[in-house]
C-alpha cells in the first residue's frame, strides 16, 4: 500500500495549487512544469478569508457580498487555467470561503489529490525563519507530499542536468521519503543525492567518533543508497557533511543547482517544537528550489544515536 502511494505521489495525476492570488506569478511556472511531467490535472484553489466578503453601499453601510469577491477571484484564476489548457493540461479554478488551511486540507480530501503546491512568504526581520500560518497548518495536517515554493525559488537554468537532494536523518521512518525522492528522481532522469549532516567535526573528534567518510553514518548511508536505488532504478549518491543541518542542506542544494529538495519530518520535531528545531522551516524559507515535505511517523528520540541528530528526513 505504501509503495502504491509512493508511486502515485511521484507521478501525480492531480495537483492542488493553493494560492492567495498575489503569488500566482511565482507558483504557476512550477505548477506547469510539474503537471507537464505527468500530464496531471491542476486545481487552482483560492480561499476567500472569512469576513472578506464585506462591502459598503452608497450610504456607507456595510453589507455581506461574497459574490463580488468570488467573481474577482474567478477572473484572476481563469487566465492561468486557460494558459494551462494551451499547454494541454486540464485545469479547474476553485474558490471557497473560510479559513484557508482548513479549506486546503478539505479540498485535498475531497479531490483525488496526489500533491499540494503552495507558496511561503517572509514576515519582518525574522520572516525568513517562519512560514505563513496557512502553510504551517497544511504541513501539519495532511498525509500528502506538500511542495512549498519560497520567495527565493526559481526554475533550474539547465533542466537537462537535474539533481534531487534528499536530506535524511537515517531514522527508520525516513525510508518512505527516501523512496519517494528516488521515484521522483527516476521519473525526471535525475541523480538522487542522499545527504546526511553530521555534527561539527571537532565535536565528534572530541567524543572519539569517526568522522566524514569513516563515520558510521556514511556506512549506513551507502546501504540506504544501494537499497533505495535498487527499488526505483535510479542513480543514487550518498554524501555526508559536517555542520549546521539547515545551512549545509541549503549550501549543498545551491552548489549542485538542485531542482528539488525532499525532506521527511516528524510532526513532533518539525511542527510542535519550533523553538528548538527550525531546520525544516529554515530550508523552506531560504531554498532556491521547491521543497517537498512528507510527514513521517514519530520516533522515540532515545533510540536515535547522538551522531544522527542532524538533518530531518
Amino acid at each position: 500500500m505504501a509503495e502504491q502511494a509512493s508511486d502515485r505521489w511521484a507521478s501525480p495525476e492531480v495537483i492542488l495549487v493553493a494560492t492567495d492570488l498575489s503569488d500566482l506569478d511565482r507558483l504557476m511556472p512550477f505548477a506547469f512544469e510539474q503537471a507537464s511531467e505527468t500530464g496531471a490535472r491542476l486545481i487552482l484553489l483560492y480561499v476567500i478569508p472569512a469576513g472578506a466578503g464585506m462591502a459598503v453601499d452608497a450610504a456607507g453601510t456595510p453589507y455581506y457580498d461574497p459574490a463580488s469577491a468570488q467573481e474577482f477571484a474567478g477572473r484572476t484564476l481563469e487566465p492561468w487555467c486557460e494558459r494551462a489548457r494551451q499547454h494541454g493540461l486540464a485545469c479547474d479554478a476553485l474558490v471557497r470561503e473560510g479559513y484557508a488551511a482548513q479549506q486546503i486540507v478539505a479540498a485535498g480530501h475531497q479531490y483525488p489529490v496526489d500533491r499540494i503546491l503552495l507558496g511561503t512568504r517572509s514576515r519582518g526581520k525574522l520572516g525568513k525563519l517562519l512560514l505563513g500560518s496557512v502553510a504551517e497548518q497544511v504541513l501539519r495536517s495532511v498525509n500528502l507530499p506538500v511542495i512549498t515554493v519560497g520567495p527565493e525559488a526559481h526554475l533550474p537554468v539547465d533542466p537537462c542536468e537535474r539533481i534531487v537532494l534528499h536530506a535524511t536523518s537515517l531514522r527508520e521512518t525516513s525510508r518512505p521519503s527516501a523512496a519517494l525522492a528516488c521515484r521522483i528522481a527516476a521519473s525526471r532522469g535525475a541523480l538522487l543525492v542522499l545527504l546526511h549532516v553530521l555534527p561539527p567535526m571537532d565535536e565528534m573528534e572530541r567524543d572519539g567518533l569517526p568522522t566524514g567518510l569513516d563515520s558510521a553514518a556514511m556506512h549506513e548511508l551507502r546501504v540506504l543508497a544501494a537499497q533505495t536505488g535498487a527499488g526505483c532504478y535510479s542513480a543514487v549518491e550518498p554524501h555526508v557533511v559536517h555542520g549546521n543541518p539547515s545551512i549545509e542542506i541549503l549550501a549543498e542544494a545551491a552548489e549542485r543547482n538542485a531542482s528539488l529538495i525532499v525532506l521527511g519530518a516528524t510532526e513532533r520535531s518539525a511542527f510542535e517544537n519550533l523553538t528548538r528545531d527550525r531546520t525544516v522551516y529554515r530550508v523552506l524559507a531560504h531554498a532556491r528550489c521547491p521543497v517537498l515535505t512528507l510527514r513521517e511517523p514519530q520516533t522515540d528520540p532515545i533510540q536515535v544515536p547522538a551522531e544522527r541528530l542532524a538533518a530531518h528526513g
